[in-house]
């Protein structure tokens, strides 16, 4: 079956995403403090989620998110990932160089900031669990 045999239906939004760490104390650290994005909830080992814009990021511990679900009325089934993933964040150009000044004076390596063939411009650092990060100017990936 393709998408042309399937019925109609209008193209979805990005309400949330996730990335995976095992040290969730790290995580608010890195998170709530390093970037400042508001703190949403933390549920004791298991998660803590951030607003973004007008979405969600969530922080998963993958030894506690395979577990299946304890509560019946949520339930989320068991998922996770391991190693790296991947998040950026979308930031004006004119604000790069203000986040990667507070990057670096956090401590965090900026380890790329390049300009896209398109002329966008993006920097790469890593959070404390290892995760690929992002800023990068929206017209990065506009039509």
């Amino acid at each position: 079956m393709t998408s042309t045999d399937l019925p109609a239906a209008p193209a979805p939004g990005m309400l949330e995403a996730a990335l995976y760490a095992g040290d969730l104390d790290a995580a608010e650290r890195f998170y709530g403090g390093v970037l400042g994005l508001e703190r949403i909830v933390r549920v004791g080992v298991r998660h803590v989620f951030y607003r973004v814009g007008g979405g969600v990021l969530l922080i998963f511990n993958p030894s506690e998110t395979c577990k299946p679900p304890g509560n019946a009325d949520l339930p989320v089934p068991p998922h996770g990932a391991r190693g790296p993933g991947h998040f950026c964040f979308a930031v004006e150009g004119a604000a790069l160089d203000d986040w990667r000044a507070r990057l670096e004076a956090a401590g965090v390596e900026i380890e790329a900031d390049f300009q896209w063939p398109n002329g966008a411009r993006s920097i790469y650092f890593r959070d404390p669990a290892g995760n690929s990060l992002e800023m990068a100017e929206p017209r990065l990936w506009a039509r």
